[in-house]
């Protein structure tokens, strides 16, 4: 059973965090894009920086022996001897952020022996601050959620695009409608917690700090998280990512999954070359 203590810790680190980039939130602060300075990489500025070594001091302050895996830090091999991991994402959305917009969060979640065993998601623009414990449930704002009770696809809501609906790599149109899409990929799942939305796939390669603390917020509150094979979320991995994800409701994720893989075909082919 997840510590008392870790759970306090890890809520009040995710607080300060995102009290901290409230600060520079619309500000004229420093910001570029990784790789080349082109614009064509993902933006990172000095909030997340401040808040990646924030998190760190505190979290690895408190329990100097755990494992540390950010967006923000170099990672090394180190934290694949560690049975405990903190895994970060300082500002999850950094184009919302940057943009003004309150689609980011402040993303914190520990993981034990490959599996998250506590979450917090701190979206402070919004005025959220999401947390969960592994067998004990999921909060917003310390109100239990649990997700919609939809049954099959008709009505469905995705944080998509709208235009992505009726996109024609998928079987046929989504039968329901496009709900907001925050930038921060774990506030689009922290959506269907919330029962604001029901599915959401992503069929790119996505970091484990992307979805971290999502996953189980997601899944403590009774909606199902998979990877694009259908299988559980496993975390610490040598190569910290996932090739597609299926989040969903119960009663649809199994649909939500062939329309992925489905999806995942189409662009296969589009790919391979012509004999």
């Amino acid at each position: 059973m997840p510590d008392a203590d870790d759970i306090a810790l890890a809520t009040a680190a995710t607080r300060q965090a995102g009290e901290l980039a409230l600060k520079n939130f619309h500000a004229k602060s420093d910001w570029w894009h990784k790789q080349d300075g082109s614009g064509a990489g993902t933006p990172v500025g000095v909030a997340d920086l401040e808040c990646d070594a924030l998190l760190r001091a505190t979290l690895l302050g408190a329990r100097p022996g755990d494992g540390w895996l950010s967006e923000e830090t170099a990672d090394t091999a180190e934290r694949l001897d560690r049975r405990r991991l903190w895994v970060v994402d300082p500002i999850d959305g950094t184009r919302d952020f940057v943009r003004g917009r309150s689609g980011w969060a402040v993303s914190v979640a520990l993981v034990e022996d490959g599996e998250v065993t506590i979450a917090a998601l701190a979206a402070p623009a919004r005025g959220q601050l999401f947390t969960a414990v592994r067998g004990q449930g999921a909060w917003l704002n310390e109100a239990p959620l649990r997700v919609s009770a939809r049954a099959g696809l008709e009505g469905v809501r995705l944080p998509i695009d709208i235009a992505n609906m009726t996109a024609p790599y998928w079987p046929s149109p989504w039968p329901g409608e496009a709900v907001e899409k925050p930038n921060s990929l774990a506030l689009r799942m922290a959506k269907l917690a919330a029962d604001e939305a029901d599915a959401w796939v992503e069929g790119r390669t996505i970091a484990e700090w992307d979805v971290a603390a999502a996953a189980l917020i997601l899944a403590e509150a009774g909606g199902t998280v998979t990877d694009r094979h259908g299988a559980a979320l496993a975390f610490n991995k040598p190569a910290p990512v996932f090739h597609g994800i299926a989040a969903a409701v119960p009663a649809i994720h199994g649909e939500v999954l062939a329309r992925l893989d489905h999806a995942l075909k189409v662009f296969a082919a589009r790919r391979r070359p012509v004999p």
